[in-house]
């Protein structure tokens, strides 16, 4: 080692919760103008050790320097003043307010009189420089994921840190919105900046780092590995202690009868202006059909409508049911199971149990239920049952659905949802933010719902994921079906070019006229 001080060391860095040890003397260190990896399974300490890094958690035990100084911090606002910033996975913004009032929030000034024009500029200015666009006018509630992350990011360059630490950045970013991003941290890194990079996304992690450590369980199996050398199956196995598999099999089998049938919807976002626009499409049964898009094109806004959290107008169908503008109980009864974009505040009750969550869909019906009280012998007997059959790592099932990793937490919500056997199953994102172990898991229940018959509407933002996945895929652009074509014959660049706005019969028309 030189005698420049890292920017950032921790020593046997030691983080205890009530019954759990969360970081086993962990060691970690981040040098000036590199991004550093920080891997590992979803539980396996990684955001705890940034936390106490940004001030959030005080270590039990261990030594923090930066910039070779030994430093406490009592609070977030102690990292910023040493230049540290956090973009965490789960947003710390208030919804009832704009973009840019959200990034302000916090700082010494403005104070009392806040010219919001003034500021508005300044953020346009930052997000010119950084290619991370976003309303700031608009209201944190009325934004998408993918926004509000946009706005997490600003807010923390807005504030000059020199050390960055991004807690899954591109979770909701699409494979365009990646790329900037990317170009964006290596330009940070040319000025100086040092980054700290946790992520799942272990191409992303190939692409884009210098160095990686490894956490499984609290405790570091690789620090401070050049990336160099190493591929994305070593990354794995240290990452999960076995062999992963990166691109799951599905079996071919025919489609059978249309179980789906969306025709001509039409809706509005929480803005009130539109978001889809003529949607129409078929979903058959035995078959995945896989919907991408760059966030905020209607998705959301898509699987809200089947699944009767959104009003429209057209016509949504499931077996011939009529569902458009019905309550979702309707849809429930019709056979059709959601899993949706926000597994923490919509997926789920995160302070209710485990059991609880499980019988969101059955505490009704016996042996659960009769309607006015709940058998909480069964209900206990009916969550083990699926904790088991879906491997839902937690110590019982009276465990709070808000102590679970995220990738049991989706677990959680899948085996709810599958277990009513869905004639219908409607997936958002559902392995975002997740780690290779459990993305491999999810993908594969999916597999078996289609093999078990079931239609399912899949919207993703990973096209690797479609294009394993899927049997079809549609490209939806502004709230409009730009195609739909056969997944094993599709390629990157026609997705791609739907995905900003050209529709396929253009594509094809220029193809054939270039020929």
């Amino acid at each position: 080692m030189s005698d420049t001080p890292y920017a950032v060391e921790m020593k046997e860095i030691v983080i205890r919760f009530p019954g759990v040890l969360a970081n086993d003397h962990v060691n970690f260190t981040l040098k000036q103008g590199e991004i550093h990896a920080l891997l590992g399974e979803n539980g396996a300490g990684k955001s705890t050790l940034m936390n106490a890094l940004a001030g959030l958690y005080r270590p039990t035990s261990g030594v923090i320097k930066v910039m070779g100084e030994a430093v406490q911090f009592h609070s977030p606002k102690d990292a910023i003043a040493k230049g540290i910033g956090m973009v965490h996975q789960h947003f710390m913004l208030v919804p009832t307010q704009t973009a840019t009032e959200n990034i302000l929030l916090g700082l010494p000034e403005p104070r009392f009189h806040v010219d919001l024009k003034r500021f508005d500029e300044q953020i346009l200015a930052l997000q010119q420089q950084y290619g991370l666009f976003v309303d700031v006018k608009s209201k944190i509630w009325q934004l998408s994921v993918g926004e509000q992350q946009r706005v997490e990011i600003l807010k923390t360059l807005y504030r000059g840190a020199d050390i960055l630490i991004l807690d899954e950045p591109t979770a909701v970013l699409a494979p365009q919105e990646i790329d900037e991003l990317m170009a964006t941290l290596r330009s940070l890194v040319a000025q100086g900046k040092s980054i700290i990079f946790i992520s799942h996304k272990l191409h992303e992690v190939e692409k884009v780092a210098d160095r990686i450590t490894v956490l499984r369980k609290g405790k570091v199996t690789a620090e401070g590995l050049p990336i160099q050398g190493l591929g994305k199956q070593q990354l794995a196995q240290m990452m999960v202690g076995r062999d992963v598999i990166f691109r799951v099999e599905k079996e071919a089998q025919p489609a059978g009868d249309v179980v789906l049938a969306v025709r001509d919807v039409q809706a509005l976002n929480k803005k009130g202006t539109p978001a889809l626009r003529g949607v129409s499409l078929d979903v058959r049964s035995g078959e995945i059909l896989g919907i991408a898009g760059v966030a905020g094109n209607g998705q959301s806004e898509l699987a809200e409508c089947i699944t009767g959290l959104r009003p429209c107008s057209g016509s949504i169908r499931i077996d011939g049911v009529e569902l458009a503008n019905a309550p979702p109980m309707r849809a429930i009864k019709a056979g059709v199971a959601h899993v949706p974009e926000d597994r923490t505040h919509v997926g789920s009750a995160p302070n209710l149990s485990i059991t609880d969550n499980t019988i969101m869909k059955q505490y009704r019906e016996a042996p659960i239920g009769n309607g006015v009280t709940i058998n909480r012998g069964h209900a206990r007997a009916f969550a083990g049952r699926l904790k088991e059959a879906y491997d839902i790592l937690a110590p019982s099932v009276r465990t709070l659905a808000r102590k679970l990793s995220g990738g049991n937490l989706q677990k959680v919500i899948l085996a709810r949802e599958i277990s009513g056997q869905p004639r219908m199953l409607v997936a958002v994102q559902p392995t975002r933010g997740l780690d290779v172990g459990a993305i491999e898991s999810i993908q594969r229940l999916l597999l078996q719902q289609r093999a078990a018959g079931a239609a399912v509407l899949l919207i993703s933002e990973e096209l690797e994921e479609l294009f394993s996945l899927s049997d079809r895929i549609a490209v939806i652009f502004a709230g409009q079906i730009m195609g739909i074509v056969e997944a094993a014959a599709a390629d990157i660049a026609t997705i791609g070019l739907m995905m900003t706005g050209t529709r396929l019969e253009e594509i094809r028309q220029e193809k054939e006229a270039a020929t």
